[in-house]
């Protein structure tokens, strides 16, 4: 593709996302049902574009140019296709985003000005390796009002395409032009100077992936570069539960963004539990690599100074013993990444006092890590993690999509009357009330 067909493009799609922002509820959700019932009776045409992917991504592991970890990302089956329509049909149960009254305030008498709830407009997403990726971003960029661009990585391009196609035959009644897929590299950097055009970018990839796309372009950007989660097991923890957490953490998915990499412990209970712990990853072929206090007590790895800021992706985890909370908070703000932390503790205090030291978008008490997602959070899907503190934060839901516009509704005001020296006083009254066109006039 050109350059100038990807301008293209985006054009029909800036076009397409004023088209969708006027569709009510019922319309987006209707597209949302016909997507998911699409990929329910194609599942046989998926797998077989996926089996490409596959079988071309394991060829390229062989000769060393792709990972492990990418590979299992690109991994399609029945089972993940059903749980890729229950997102959409779940995003499409989410209550509208849209045209929700955020506040409303009383300027003067007959004279309201109405905060509302408005898509974001043409949003670009750029991510690699999972084609179930194309299908959260898609189902939320619909229920949300927004026209989106899809460039998802060569390694899945045979799934997307086919995912791409379903969702579009599915929505030919909506506007046309609200998803568009860019397939070729140029057209990733063409994207990237399209600050006119794309309101915001959403890459979902590599800490190298994403840095690149934040360092490309002055369009916002929204996501994170790394996921280096930690647990910390307290003196204070029920250690049959901080075992769940921890080889949950890390085992259940060690491939994705909020799988714990560091595992700290405190030194109180470091005897009676990283045994026990140790013996589970042994089981599930985890490398563990820790310092010297850790490697005390059980037989692994020497974790070096690069290790404790690493997002492995992989089943590999330091463990390092610390001898309070302060210092296990102390090593988080050091290494974080500031996507989701844990603690294990029956302490209140304790965890309070970790849980608001802490500047991480996601930190949790007596829970895996793995519960920072979108879907698990019950905001539908979710379109990435962002770990920046502007717009929007965390798991980036329907919410995330969405930014604000004023609504004001008058009577014949003129800004005259408030100025000067026999000004009127604004009466800036907050008040309970949704904006419906030419409220007052049907009062």
């Amino acid at each position: 593709m050109t350059e100038k067909s990807t301008h293209a493009k985006v054009d029909e799609a800036q076009t397409a996302a004023l088209e969708l922002a006027k569709l009510d509820d019922d319309e987006r959700s209707a597209g949302l049902h016909a997507i998911a019932d699409a990929i329910d009776t194609r599942h046989e045409e998926i797998l077989e574009a996926n089996e490409k992917d596959v079988e071309e991504a394991e060829a390229l592991l062989e000769e060393g140019k792709y990972s492990q970890a990418l590979v299992d990302r690109l991994k399609l089956s029945e089972s993940k296709l059903e749980s890729i329509t229950e997102m959409v049909r779940s995003v499409a149960a989410q209550d509208d985003p849209l045209e929700k009254t955020l506040a409303s305030r009383r300027l003067d008498d007959d004279l309201e000005l109405y905060k509302l709830a408005v898509p974001i407009g043409v949003i670009g997403t750029v991510f690699e390796s999972r084609p179930d990726a194309l299908v959260q971003i898609a189902a939320l960029s619909l229920k949300s009002g927004n026209a989106v661009m899809l460039k998802g990585g060569s390694e899945a391009s045979h799934s997307n395409r086919v995912l791409y196609d379903i969702i579009v035959e599915a929505t030919a009644d909506k506007p046309d032009g609200w998803a568009q897929l860019i397939e070729a590299r140029e057209d990733v950097t063409a994207m990237l100077e399209m600050d006119d055009s794309i309101d915001l970018l959403m890459p979902r990839g590599s800490s190298e992936f994403v840095r690149y796309i934040q360092d490309n372009t002055s369009i916002p950007v929204l996501g994170h570069t790394e996921g280096v989660c930690h647990v910390y097991v307290d003196d204070a923890a029920d250690l049959e539960m901080a075992a769940d957490i921890a080889y949950d953490a890390k085992v259940q998915y060690p491939a994705v963004c909020n799988a714990v990499e560091t595992l700290l412990v405190h030194e109180d209970v470091a005897e009676a539990f990283l045994p026990e712990i140790a013996a589970r990853y042994e089981d599930a072929d985890v490398e563990l690599r820790g310092d010297d206090a850790s490697r005390a007590i059980v037989e692994m790895a020497d974790a070096t100074e690069e290790d404790w800021s690493t997002e492995y992706g992989d089943l590999i985890l330091s463990i390092k013993i610390v001898d309070s909370l302060e210092a296990a908070i102390d090593h988080i703000t050091e290494y974080s990444s500031k996507h989701t932390e844990s603690i294990v503790t029956e302490d209140a205090d304790r965890a309070s006092t970790f849980m608001r030291s802490l500047d991480s978008a996601s930190v949790f008490h007596n829970a895996s890590t793995r519960f920072s997602d979108g879907f698990r959070f019950g905001l539908g899907a979710e379109v990435g993690i962002s770990t920046g503190k502007i717009h929007a934060r965390g798991p980036v839901g329907l919410e995330g999509l969405t930014t604000y516009k004023y609504h004001l509704e008058g009577d014949g005001q003129v800004v005259g009357t408030y100025a000067g020296e026999d000004a009127k006083p604004f009466r800036h009254e907050e008040f309970d009330g949704d904006w419906t066109p030419g409220r007052l006039s049907q009062e």
